[in-house]
């Protein structure tokens, strides 16, 4: 473990990459103890209820992570068309031959999950939630109505989750890289 980064965190990085590359049901408390360089004892010290209590802290630090990255590519687009499709073409790189997104997916763990822990459906819930707030904002400041600002910014959620679903399956970012081209299509005014 690196002396500077405190246990809590720790065990929290280590448990979002690791559910990041195998899923919840594919992370043990051992590997995230192992991973994280953390003792035993420290883990129930910061998280007595265990792995779920671990995976929410671990949802949420992905949340912030992702938050700001979208902020960072939204703070430099003054339109939602730049915005999105720039933010797209960015993943398209993370997710790449040999990229390493440290920041997704939670869509993997809430499918896992969705049924069998209300306490990760709801933070994958709330995550989604503040990522759509930003995709909302950034129509709402383009002049869209505030209902189909909440529409547009589900849809193109969905078409994040479901390009890196399709980028994590084959391996590519050009699955993400395609979405970014078809932006200006989706967002054309008829």
């Amino acid at each position: 473990m690196n002396d500077k980064i405190k246990p809590r965190d720790a065990l929290i990085e280590a448990a979002s990459r690791l559910f990041k590359l195998r899923g919840y049901c594919g992370v043990g408390l051992n590997d995230i103890i192992e991973a994280s360089g953390v003792p035993k004892g420290s883990l129930y010290h910061y998280f007595p209820e265990g792995k779920e209590q671990l995976a929410t802290e671990a949802i949420h630090n992905t949340k912030v992570l992702v938050m700001d990255d979208i902020n960072k590519v939204f703070a430099n687009a003054t339109d939602p068309l730049t915005a999105f499709q720039t933010y797209m073409y960015e993943l398209s790189k993370a997710f790449g031959e040999g990229g390493d997104p440290i920041g997704s997916p939670i869509g993997t763990i809430a499918g896992e999950t969705h049924t069998t822990s209300e306490p990760i459906r709801l933070a994958c819930a709330a995550t989604f939630k503040s990522w759509q707030a930003i995709y909302a904002e950034k129509f709402l400041q383009a002049g869209y109505s505030k209902q189909q600002a909440t529409r547009l910014a589900v849809t193109f959620h969905a078409l994040t989750e479901g390009g890196i679903l399709l980028a994590l399956t084959m391996k590519s970012g050009k699955p993400l890289a395609t979405i970014a081209e078809q932006i200006p299509f989706l967002l054309a005014k008829k």
